[in-house]
């Protein structure tokens, strides 16, 4: 499998990841009897912070995998992916940190680092999507 498509199948996992850890946290909430089935919300305001920062972490993937995701698979598709292999850990890599960051801490430097790995994804995104129309 290439790069491009490792890292591809990475952000789907990471996203199914961060999904299954929240809904673990609501199944235990639910049986322990914390919170009813239908208390919940998409943002999770009216759980901890660490479930807003999980849910808003998890939304943060959803967003970006059709952006990054679909130019990963994009290059796969048109046999170009010699533009997105070389990069395509790094923004994986960036994914992973920009939503670790997010369930670990708020901080303001905790949210400049974590808005550094948003800036190196984009910047991938944006160099790609150039190199990609240039070569068609």
């Amino acid at each position: 499998m290439s790069p491009s498509l490792l890292a591809l199948l990475g952000f789907i996992t990471w996203t199914l990841a961060l999904l299954v850890l929240m809904e673990l946290v609501r199944s235990k909430l639910v049986l322990t009897g914390t919170v009813s089935a239908n208390e919940f919300n998409p943002e999770n305001t009216n759980l901890s912070p660490f479930m807003q920062r999980l849910a808003r972490a998890h939304a943060n993937c959803l967003e970006g995998l059709p952006v990054f995701g679909g130019l990963l698979l994009l290059a796969v598709v048109a046999g170009k992916a010699a533009v997105t292999d070389p990069l395509a850990v790094v923004l994986l890599g960036a994914r992973v940190a920009q939503s670790l960051i997010h369930l670990w801490s708020t901080s303001p430097t905790a949210v400049t680092v974590r808005f550094t790995a948003f800036a190196v994804q984009m910047a991938i995104g944006v160099y790609w999507a150039v190199r990609l129309y240039s070569l068609s």
